[in-house]
């Protein structure tokens, strides 16, 4: 049993259903963030292989956490079908719902489809230009979606059945979908090998974090056993299942820096460069993030939402102690595996400040040690007469159109096989 209780188990079941899509949708902005140095540091063509190996060494461990959590793992280990895998994208911060508006097609167990009825990626990138397109929808897709259908079975395979560059009367009429996919296990197909950064991450203490499990006494669903579902309903989940949630998900977040700086590690010279490009990554999609999650919950506390955010979650992963206007924060899991806490602390506030200023410019951080560098440090908010700029990392992510998206109501209907 982890002896951490989960800081999302004191918001109301009905927060934590507004909260749990809000989190997904951050995790994709993760690479509205990051992806925009990589592009500065080491142009497109690398960009989009950095893009490659973090999903291909993070997505195949976090959807087999999200599966054995909410019970609809297969019964022999890498032996799911098309549901499963379809299960999985639904709670995949690589396709968040309704900003990556997956619509699915269930023929038997071993033959699928999906198509995209909106793809905010692709709104994003499409300004940009074909290449980026093609970078992002035929280069990064085919090894990565690939990924993540292997964590449930060795031999399914993604395969495209149209897909953008878009016609430019395409684009003018707001055509959709945007691109659909054919899904199929056959025994035939080769099996998928895992590129070597998977058995690194796979090593990290995110990867095989405890966390505590669902109580199945409490009111609403445990688990998403059953019939695959169009849209998830949030709300139909137990406020424990949703804790879980909530707490997973921000795993998948740190699963995936972890392998984007294992994936940028590879390509800059020193450690200082390494650590500019993820600290520049964190700032921005940690300001877009907090200002989502206090829209979204009416959050006017600066502590309150540091508490929420993923980068203190779960707090069996991130030590942290949080009362009033003060966060004291201890050498813990993520420290191990020197994730995004760790470019926090003394010297190194910008992340945080992003995150209090998200609530009012005014606000600043104060960052002190505890003792020795080992022991952890105290951050106290304050308040400054003069209010600050924007950053230009949280401004860089704005361009996405993720830090505008708002959720709408949807009826969950079962797919049944046609």
């Amino acid at each position: 049993m982890n002896r951490n209780p989960s800081r999302y188990a004191d918001l109301s079941r009905a927060e934590l259903a507004v909260l749990v899509p809000e989190l997904l949708l951050m995790g994709q902005l993760i690479d509205r963030s990051g992806m925009a140095w990589c592009i500065a540091a080491f142009g497109r063509e690398e960009m989009a292989q950095v893009a490659i190996e973090e999903w291909a060494a993070s997505s195949p461990i976090y959807t087999r956490r999200m599966q054995h959590a909410l019970g609809y793992a297969p019964d022999v280990a890498g032996q799911g079908d098309v549901v499963t895998i379809f299960k999985g994208l639904q709670l995949d911060i690589g396709a968040p719902p309704q900003f990556m508006d997956f619509r699915y097609t269930v023929h038997d167990p071993w033959h699928g489809e999906f198509h995209l009825d909106h793809c905010g990626a692709l709104m994003d990138v499409e300004p940009m230009g074909e290449d980026y397109v093609r970078s992002m929808c035929h280069d990064i897709e085919d090894p990565t979606f690939d990924a993540t259908a292997v964590a449930s079975h060795p031999k399914a395979q993604i395969r495209p059945i149209h897909r953008p560059p878009r016609t430019t009367a395409a684009i003018a009429s707001g055509a959709s979908p945007h691109c659909a996919w054919s899904v199929i296990i056959d025994d035939a197909h080769p099996e998928a090998q895992p590129i070597p950064a998977l058995e690194v991450n796979e090593r990290s203490r995110a990867a095989s974090l405890e966390l505590d499990a669902i109580d199945r006494a409490d009111d609403g669903l445990a688990d998403y056993r059953g019939p695959l579902l169009s849209d998830i309903d949030f709300a139909a989940f137990s406020k424990s299942a949703l804790v879980r949630i909530a707490d997973e998900i921000c795993l998948q977040m740190h699963l995936l820096d972890r392998a984007f700086a294992l994936a940028v590690a590879e390509r800059v010279e020193t450690e200082a460069e390494l650590d500019k490009i993820r600290t520049k990554q964190l700032i921005g999609v940690a300001g877009i993030g907090s200002d989502r999650i206090a829209r979204a919950l009416g959050v006017k506390d600066a502590v309150r939402l540091l508490a929420l955010h993923p980068l203190l979650n779960p707090a069996a992963y991130v030590t942290a102690d949080l009362t009033d206007d003060t966060m004291i924060v201890r050498p813990s899991p993520a420290h191990e595996d020197a994730a995004w806490i760790s470019l926090c602390g003394p010297g190194r506030t910008a992340p945080l400040q992003a995150i209090v200023r998200a609530i009012d410019p005014h606000l600043d951080v104060e960052v002190e040690p505890l003792g020795s560098a080992d022991e952890g440090w105290r951050l106290t908010v304050v308040r400054r007469n003069e209010a600050e700029p924007e950053a230009d990392e949280v401004a860089v992510t704005r361009f996405s159109t993720g830090a505008t998206f708002a959720f709408e109501p949807r009826r969950s209907i079962p797919i049944t096989p046609v």
